[in-house]
C-alpha cells in the first residue's frame, strides 16, 4: 500500500488552480516554492486533473462577468486610494507633517546665504536671519557627508517600497524593519519608522470586528485545557482553531484553520460555500496529514461554536487521539491566537476589497494562507516565518539530542 499524501484532496486542486491563474507567466518551480512543495509534485497534479484549462488565461470557475466585476471594484478602491486622484482630494493641512510653519525658510536658509553672499557678505545675512557664521561654515563643511547621508535615506526608501509592495501593502515598520534585517541590510528600527512616516508608507490597519459563532447550548460540556495560555514549547502539542467568513457578492465563503501555538502555523485548513461539519473536519484531516499522523494526545483549542461540538468533530479526533478544549461562550480572549490571526487576514487580505467571484476569492485565500506559513514574518517569532521558526526548532533539538 502505497504512503499516505500529506496534501489534501483541496490543497491539490487550490494548487493546481493557482498555477493556472498565473496563465503561464509562471513556472512550475516559481509557485511550488511559494507552496513549499516540489515543482514535480505540481507538475502531476496539473497532469492527473481532469478540467482542462479553457478560459483563456482566466481561473475556470471565473465567468468574463465576474472578472469584469472585479476589476471594476479594484479600479475603484485604486482611485480612492491613490492621492489627488480621487474625489474631493484637498492639500495636506497647515501644521501637517508635510508643511510646517516657517519650515521652508529653515530648511534652505544655508542655501540662501551661498546664493547671495557675493552681494551682501556672510556677516550681513547672517545678522538678518538671526543664525551663526559658524552654523553656516558647519554646513559647507559637512556637504559631502550629507550628501551620502540623503543617498543612504533614498536607496533605504526605495527597499522600503520594494518590500511593502512585495508584501501586498500590509507589512508596518516592525516587519518591514525585520525583513531589513534578514536581508542583510542594517538599519535602526526608530529610523525604518520615520522614513515610512515621512513617505507615506503605512501598513494595513482593520477598524471592524464582528463575531460569528453559534454556540450549541445542548452539547456536552468540553473543558477547557487552554485557560488563555497561548504558548507551546514543541511542535503537535496545542493547536487551536475557528472558523471565519467572506463576503462574495451576495453570499459567503467560510475559511475553517488549524494553528499549531507553538509555531503559530497553519497546519490545516478547509475553504467551503457552506458551514457543514465537514468544513471543520476536512481542516482537521489536513492538519493530521501535513503532520505525518503523528498527532495522538495533542490539544485542539476552539470556540464553542456549533460544528466543533458536533458528534462528527468529535469522532474524528477521537480517532485521531486528538484531546478536544474549548472556551467559554461569548469570549473571545479564551481563543485569542485564532482570533488574532484571523484579524491579520483581514487586514491585510480582505480589508478594503469587495470580492465578487467565489472562485478567485478562494485562489487569494490559498495564496495568501501559503505565505503566511512561508514568507509572513511573525511578531510572536522574534520575527521570524512559522516555516522558519520550524525548521530552527527542530535543528536546535536534533542538535540538543545528538549532544
Amino acid at each position: 500500500m502505497g504512503r499516505r499524501s500529506p496534501y489534501s484532496e483541496e490543497f491539490r486542486r487550490d494548487a493546481v488552480a493557482l498555477f493556472r491563474a498565473a496563465a503561464g507567466k509562471r513556472t512550475y518551480a516559481s509557485v511550488a516554492a511559494d507552496l513549499g512543495i516540489t515543482a514535480e509534485s505540481l507538475r502531476t497534479w496539473v497532469r492527473k486533473d481532469e478540467a482542462p484549462d479553457t478560459s483563456g488565461g482566466r481561473d475556470a470557475g471565473v465567468s468574463a462577468a465576474e472578472e469584469l466585476a472585479r476589476l471594476r471594484a479594484e479600479n475603484a478602491r485604486l482611485l480612492k486610494a491613490e492621492p489627488g486622484v480621487a474625489p474631493g482630494a484637498r492639500d495636506p493641512a497647515p501644521g501637517g507633517r508635510l508643511f510646517r510653519a516657517g519650515g521652508e525658510v529653515r530648511s534652505r536658509r544655508w542655501d540662501f546665504i551661498s546664493e547671495n553672499l557675493a552681494d551682501f557678505g556672510v556677516k550681513r545675512i547672517c545678522r538678518v536671519l538671526g543664525v551663526s557664521r559658524a552654523g553656516y561654515y558647519r554646513h559647507l563643511a559637512t556637504a559631502q557627508v550629507r550628501a551620502e547621508h540623503q543617498a543612504d535615506e533614498a536607496r533605504t526608501v526605495h527597499e522600503i517600497r520594494a518590500i511593502h509592495a512585495e508584501h501586498h501593502g500590509a507589512y508596518g515598520a516592525p516587519r518591514v524593519h525585520a525583513e531589513l534585517r534578514a536581508r542583510g541590510r542594517r538599519v535602526n528600527r526608530k529610523r525604518v519608522t520615520r522614513l515610512m512616516r515621512v513617505n507615506d508608507i503605512v501598513g494595513r490597519h482593520l477598524r471592524r470586528k464582528k463575531r460569528t459563532t453559534i454556540a450549541d447550548r445542548a452539547a456536552a460540556p468540553v473543558p477547557d485545557l487552554v485557560m488563555r495560555d497561548f504558548t507551546a514549547d514543541t511542535l503537535n502539542t496545542r493547536w487551536c482553531g475557528d472558523i471565519t467568513y467572506i463576503a462574495v457578492g451576495s453570499t459567503w465563503l467560510y475559511l475553517a484553520t488549524v494553528i499549531d501555538i507553538c509555531s503559530r502555523k497553519v497546519v490545516g485548513w478547509s475553504i467551503a460555500d457552506h458551514m457543514r461539519n465537514s468544513l471543520v473536519t476536512d481542516a482537521i484531516e489536513m492538519a493530521v496529514a501535513a503532520r505525518g499522523g503523528r498527532v495522538r494526545g495533542v490539544v485542539f483549542h476552539t470556540d464553542r461554536g456549533a460544528q466543533y461540538n458536533a458528534a462528527a468533530f468529535a469522532d474524528v479526533c477521537l480517532r485521531h487521539g486528538i484531546r478536544r478544549s474549548m472556551g467559554r461562550v461569548g469570549s473571545s480572549y479564551d481563543n485569542a491566537l485564532a482570533e488574532s490571526f484571523f484579524q491579520g487576514l483581514k487586514r491585510e487580505l480582505l480589508h478594503g476589497r469587495r470580492w465578487t467571484s467565489m472562485a478567485q476569492t478562494r485562489l487569494e485565500l490559498f495564496r495568501w494562507l501559503s505565505y503566511y506559513n512561508r514568507r509572513r514574518r511573525h511578531s510572536a517569532l522574534g520575527y521570524r516565518t512559522p516555516d522558519e521558526y520550524e525548521r530552527q526548532l527542530i535543528t536546535t533539538r536534533t542538535l540538543s539530542l545528538v549532544a
